[in-house]
């Protein structure tokens, strides 16, 4: 069984890496899959000077988590995602009413939400394992992030 879990995880890693570093466009271009309805997570990096593509793309690689909250309903609610310790993971959202997140992390965040679209959000998380993405106010759990070393 463990066995079967590692080449899974390794699959999944690989398809990862393989998504991050060769989706075509110039390493010196930023990448965006479009743009994403709350509740998608999308991988977009960017390249800060003439490095090669493959370590433009670890450098710089960040998750990117889209949340909406109208009319008392939040989406994603209960949502999954994945990022790797110490890379910048995003939290745009588009809310209809204030609130408070809270990132249960370490280090921990908090981040008041205005009514408003377009509100970005951005940490890291430094220590690998499971982060609970919490709205104080509403009192849902919006995501779990699988952070991995």
């Amino acid at each position: 069984m463990n066995n079967r879990r590692q080449k899974f995880r390794s699959s999944i890693a690989a398809t990862t890496c393989a998504f991050v570093i060769g989706c075509g466009a110039p390493p010196e271009a930023s990448q965006t899959t479009g743009s994403p309805t709350p509740g998608e997570t999308t991988v977009t990096q960017s390249s800060q000077g003439p490095a090669t593509a493959s370590a433009a793309a670890e450098d710089t690689a960040s998750t990117v988590i889209n949340v909406g909250i109208a009319g008392g309903v939040v989406t994603p609610t209960n949502g999954q995602a994945q990022a790797v310790a110490g890379r910048p993971i995003v939290l745009m959202i588009d809310s209809d009413v204030a609130d408070q997140l809270h990132v249960h992390s370490v280090p921990e965040y908090t981040f008041d939400i205005q009514a408003g679209s377009g509100q970005k959000f951005e940490f890291t998380v430094d220590v690998p394992g499971r982060v609970d993405v919490e709205l104080h106010d509403l009192d849902r759990t919006v995501l779990t992030i699988e952070v991995r070393p």
